[in-house]
């Protein structure tokens, strides 16, 4: 899978990324290896060792910060990729320039830790709430088919606790600040009988998406538009046709009664590893085609390129 190189991608939330063991991850076919060197700062590098390509992320991290590599004990700087010690060889001298591994920008912020391809590429600014409730899932599907079903039918990639979506939108998608923005209606559950024809949606979800990457920043709101769940949900093109969803949640203002109590349960947000095929099949492209026209209009702007806002 082709990307572009200058964009940022949330590949990790900040607790995956460790001093004690290197952490795999893929951004589309790119293997990348992350892990903290001594000063506590995440690193990344292509998750594979320039000598003989064996993957670094089945190496160790050593206590000066270095990746070793698990196969000849090669060992790596991860701000610059430079080789800087082979065992018995200890004299830096004797490693020219060219032994390093490809080094990836890095930038950590919002609890996600975020890479670019390009390492001189400028790192976006986000602000730094407190999140409660996390998890990563990789889901059985494309990058592009997973935000195609987030459009068109939430239910089939994500769930929220006592909450019910339907197929009725209060504010068609668009742009907006340079993020594609949907609001679509919803209701409790359980449902009143017959519950397609309930006309009464007491809650709104609304969705501002990065046109690139697919960062959302997630809020549900009640009737007097109260926020009672915020969430930011970073899906990456992964290897084999799978994208990794990295998640954090927060609640908001407490709902009363029953449904509030509900909601506030453990983990409110659920991203869904597999998707229901009958319920796919079924789902017609609506959104997701007017999505695709507008995302398609928005990259081609002259601003675009420029814009690296991120969800978060």
């Amino acid at each position: 899978m082709s990307l572009a190189t200058d964009l940022w991608w949330a590949v990790a939330r900040s607790e995956e990324v460790t001093s004690k063991k290197p952490l795999s991850v893929d951004i589309g076919d790119q293997p990348v290896v992350l892990w903290r060197d001594n000063q506590g700062i995440a690193r990344a590098l292509e998750d594979r060792c320039p000598h003989r390509r064996a993957p670094l992320s089945l190496g160790c991290v050593r206590d000066n910060g270095l990746i070793q590599c698990g196969y000849h004990g090669w060992s790596y700087d991860g701000e610059t990729g430079r080789l800087k010690e082979i065992p018995n060889m200890k004299d830096q001298q004797k490693f020219p320039p060219i032994y390093k591994a490809n080094a990836f920008g890095v930038s950590e912020q919002a609890g996600f830790v975020r890479v670019c391809l390009n390492p001189k590429a400028e790192a976006p600014l986000s602000a730094d709430p407190k999140y409660t409730y996390v998890g990563t899932v990789n889901v059985s599907c494309s990058h592009q088919e997973y935000l195609n079903a987030l459009y068109d039918d939430p239910a089939l990639v994500i769930a929220i606790r006592g909450v019910r979506f339907s197929p009725y939108l209060m504010a068609e998608l668009h742009e907006e600040g340079g993020m594609l923005v949907m609001e679509r209606n919803c209701q409790w559950n359980p449902l009143h009988w017959p519950s397609h024809f309930v006309a009464e949606f007491p809650l709104t979800l609304l969705t501002r998406t990065h046109p690139s990457t697919g960062e959302t920043q997630l809020t549900l709101r009640d009737d007097q538009f109260n926020d009672l769940l915020h969430a930011v949900l970073s899906p990456v093109p992964s290897a084999r046709g799978v994208t990794a969803v990295r998640w954090r949640a927060e609640m908001g203002v407490r709902h009363p009664g029953v449904r509030g109590a509900i909601l506030r349960g453990i983990n409110p947000l659920s991203v869904l590893a597999t998707i229901d095929g009958l319920k796919l099949r079924t789902t017609k492209p609506t959104v997701s085609l007017h999505g695709e026209d507008l995302r398609a209009t928005m990259l081609d702007a002259p601003h675009s390129a420029q814009d690296q806002t991120q969800a978060a």
